[in-house]
């Protein structure tokens, strides 16, 4: 073993990076008729997207499929030599597959290329290899040849097994577009952790309704909406007209703020000092909504009305805060 020093770490490290960098910008010039047909091949499919691969291709071939089912193309992995064994009933005539093989010639992908032909899938390939067995029999070949290998001993895949998930993630994001994917869309691949409940909870899920909303009428006692706001506990007080429209809002800043004016809290009323034309939000828009308009504005609070500007609710920071989504 060769003695190490910091800078030859370093020195290994960055000859690594720019190497794989040089075979992902090669890959730009490769966005080509076979890149777009294998688009339109996948567009087409009415099963779904079976990628396969042996050994480091495999590695890659799974998180290529995991990236295309979340972005709205149904998709799994079958590993070749399990294929050979029994999961090519995973397969069927209605589906697509995507082989991969830096070499091309990977012998469990080569043996099951005549049960794909005869129950007559569409072969996308992904390969090293223009002029391999598996690039000539698919319908569309992704060049993912690299010059040289990140690993100085050009045996362990590493520029190449960049280059491969690079052009699957170019794939994924190309389809995606295709589709019309929404934020929505994704988060039902996603419900679970902070992102799905970023995507898909509504501002009706846990906003405060009935009793548990601050509210005092216009003419109420500055005093009464402070007594209002102690009891609701979200740091603020709504005020509404005589019909229930919501017409301002009075918030502990506002309070800061009129005390410095010495104003008598026991007869001054409400609609005096609260802020007219405050943020609102309807109950179906996402709770994501809500917190960018409350990062925005600097507030912690957010009345919730209907469409007639009627007051329904209310929501605060510690709500989102509690829901995960912040």
């Amino acid at each position: 073993m060769t003695e190490q020093t910091a800078h030859d770490f370093r020195s290994s490290a960055i000859r690594a990076i720019r190497i794989e960098r040089d075979a992902i910008d090669a890959l730009e010039s490769r966005i080509d008729d076979q890149f777009t047909r294998a688009c339109e091949v996948i567009m087409n499919c009415t099963g779904r997207v079976v990628v396969t691969g042996m050994g480091k291709s495999g590695h890659i071939g799974n998180k290529i499929a995991a990236t295309l089912a979340s972005t709205g193309t149904p998709s799994f992995f079958v590993h070749p030599g399990e294929a050979s064994h029994g999961d090519m009933g995973m397969i069927t005539p209605q589906d697509v597959v995507i082989a991969i093989s830096n070499s091309g010639n990977t012998s469990e992908v080569v043996t099951i290329l005549p049960l794909i032909k005869r129950m007559g899938a569409p072969l996308i390939s992904m390969t090293g290899n223009a002029t391999s067995t598996l690039a000539r029999e698919a319908v569309a070949n992704l060049d993912v040849s690299v010059m040289v290998e990140a690993c100085p001993l050009g045996l362990a895949p590493t520029s190449s097994t960049t280059a491969t998930l690079v052009m699957g993630d170019a794939l994924a994001v190309a389809l995606l577009e295709a589709r019309g994917f929404s934020a929505e869309d994704f988060a039902f691949s996603h419900p679970g952790g902070s992102l799905g409940r970023r995507l898909l909870l509504r501002v009706s899920d846990i906003m405060h309704t009935g009793d548990q909303i601050p509210v005092v009428n216009e003419g109420t006692p500055l005093s009464g909406a402070l007594l209002e706001i102690s009891r609701k506990g979200l740091g603020m007080t709504t005020v509404v007209n005589g019909e229930g429209t919501l017409t301002g809002i009075f918030t502990d800043g506002d309070l800061r703020r009129t005390l410095d004016r010495s104003v008598d809290i026991h007869h001054t009323p409400i609609n005096e000092v609260m802020t007219r034309n405050g943020k609102t939000i309807q109950a179906d828009h996402l709770a994501a909504e809500a917190l960018n308009i409350m990062e925005e504005m600097k507030i912690n609070a957010l009345p919730v009305t209907n469409d007639s500007g009627a007051l329904i609710g209310a929501i605060n920071m510690h709500d989102l805060l509690r829901a995960g989504v912040i």
